[in-house]
């Protein structure tokens, strides 16, 4: 059957979903995957003649046909879609400006041979408003407040911080890390960490990684993706993975947290890129451009173009 990366879930440009290091599917995995999808969503009484791969890396997206319906797999055992399908459900509550599960069969996290599956709307994909940096930054921001009324148990941001810093404190999980490119590492997440802890701002629930290839442009309007990643923390933590010219359109941020979350972001990434199970394309040559980055020092980058490089 044929394959394709896709921004988001439906659209032509390449997707990164997630900026972290992870593995795709194995490759003799892929037609079990797909068999355990189309019979599922057949004994859910969806019609599936024919099951097209989207995207594979930590997980497989699928858009069944004649149905119409994105179906996400896994191994059940790496699976966290539980959290995503909580996030989804509850912010659907709220008309915050997120992709919607399946409507058609019960929301929720299902299991066959071996994969946990979720079935969720499939969206055709638009072209953007003239004004994307500014729908952008609405749609986070209105995301944003939908979180705020939403309580759910996640991980704290500085938490994911830990574990990059965890892999470069491991030389065996990163072996061709370069000393000198540890150390500088090492030092940016933790002076980020203490500036950032010791701002005292308010938290919340956030995204996570609401960067360019977690939103769709639909026919209903900018909606984020992937909610897998979230975890509790400051606006501007999310704020840092957009385009600069996203978040100047962001209300009442405060700037010098903001310029500090930027920092703490570039170095997760850069750590994430020398993880020696991390599969991102050219993911060495990333790293090295990020690490060259901090060292040149502020003004920091916005994390938004730096993940399509």
């Amino acid at each position: 059957m044929p394959s394709s990366a896709h921004f988001g879930w439906s659209t032509g440009v390449p997707m990164i979903e997630h900026m972290r290091g992870s593995t795709s599917v194995e490759a003799e995995s892929v037609s079990r995957a797909m068999a355990a999808a189309t019979a599922l969503a057949r004994e859910l009484r969806l019609r599936v003649d024919d099951a097209v791969v989207i995207h594979n890396s930590n997980r497989l997206a699928l858009h069944l046909l004649p149905c119409d319906v994105l179906a996400r797999v896994a191994p059940a055992e790496h699976e966290v879609a539980a959290l995503e399908v909580e996030v989804a459900l509850r912010l659907g509550d709220t008309a915050s400006p997120v992709a919607a599960l399946e409507p058609g069969v019960e929301p929720r996290v299902y299991e066959r041979d071996g994969f946990a599956v979720t079935l969720w709307t499939y969206y055709e994909v638009v072209r953007p408003d003239l004004d994307f940096p500014g729908a952008y930054a609405g749609v986070l921001h209105r995301l944003h407040t939908g979180m705020r009324s939403v309580e759910i148990a996640t991980t704290h941001f500085l938490d994911r911080a830990a574990e990059a810093e965890r892999l470069v404190m491991h030389r065996d999980k990163t072996p061709a890390l370069a000393e000198a490119d540890r150390h500088l590492l090492l030092s940016t997440l933790q002076s980020a960490r203490e500036q950032i802890s010791s701002r005292g701002t308010a938290e919340q629930l956030l995204h996570g990684e609401p960067h360019p290839g977690n939103l769709l442009s639909t026919r209903d309007g900018l909606l984020f993706i992937d909610f897998e990643t979230c975890c509790s923390g400051p606006i501007e933590f999310d704020v840092a993975h957009v385009p600069e010219e996203v978040s100047t359109r962001y209300p009442d941020i405060d700037q010098v947290l903001l310029a500090e979350c930027r920092r703490l972001v570039l170095a997760m990434v850069a750590a994430w890129r020398w993880d020696i199970r991390d599969e991102f394309p050219d993911g060495h040559q990333h790293g090295r451009h990020i690490l060259s980055l901090l060292r040149q020092g502020p003004p920091w980058p916005a994390l938004g173009p730096l993940i399509a490089k």
